[in-house]
């Protein structure tokens, strides 16, 4: 009896899995040609915010590929995963250093993330650090570099990403920073925004930091040999 129950409940929790695979590789297929409206991590950013401030605003602006400044294109590529063009969503590499950087700290500290990862992440999950939410990611992952070019994924990644409070993406960052457009930006300028990633929030609060100034110069000095897609 009991080994019937354990059966039913594994292919319950099967069956679960399956559908939401199915759900998630339904939505990308759609990003193929829409922009998202919101992304998960976005909406869980303005939840936080409007506990605070009732009246906070998302500034998030949808700009096409050829609307962002090259610049800004090599400079993220230069910063988070200079092997984007190359893998198949992971770099394998960066996720034993990332995981043996764990093991010594004694807790999860860093992912060896890969920009469809950090795509996966902003899309449809939430910015918790634990193994289980990393298995989700790896899915999505897979998903993403199955049934998106990586111009695509790129494209979608340059829109989705965080760069400070209620700031999402390429153009709301240009405005915010620079009162340009994500077209105009100049090399040094998109470096900044590539050195905030890590902690949009924080440097955005600390924009004389040393720390941002020193990784800028490294971002710029590496854009030349980024490949972008």
């Amino acid at each position: 009896m009991l080994t019937r129950v354990l059966a039913v409940a594994l292919s319950a929790l099967v069956a679960l899995a399956l559908l939401w695979i199915v759900w998630i590789a339904a939505q990308i297929l759609w990003y193929r040609t829409h922009a998202p409206r919101e992304t998960a991590f976005m909406a869980q950013r303005m939840e936080e915010a409007r506990t605070r401030n009732p009246k906070a605003q998302l500034r998030y602006q949808w700009v096409p590929y050829n609307r962002i400044s090259p610049h800004l294109k090599r400079a993220l590529i230069a910063a988070e995963d200079a092997k984007f063009v190359e893998h198949d969503g992971f770099d394998w590499d960066g996720i034993r250093k990332a995981l043996e950087k764990n093991r010594r700290k004694g807790q999860i500290v860093s992912g060896g993330s890969t920009i469809t990862q950090q795509l996966a992440k902003n899309l449809f999950l939430s910015p918790a650090r634990s193994y289980a939410r990393k298995a989700e990611e790896a899915v999505v992952t897979v998903l993403l570099e199955l049934l998106l070019p990586k111009r695509r994924i790129y494209e979608l990644y340059l829109n989705a990403i965080e760069w400070g409070n209620g700031v999402f993406g390429a153009e709301a960052a240009a405005r915010r920073y620079f009162d340009a457009s994500a077209a105009d930006l100049t090399a040094e300028q998109a470096a900044r925004l590539a050195a905030m990633t890590p902690s949009p929030r924080v440097f955005e609060r600390n924009p004389g930091s040393d720390y941002l100034s020193g990784r800028v110069a490294t971002i710029l000095a590496r854009m030349p040999g980024a490949a972008i897609p």
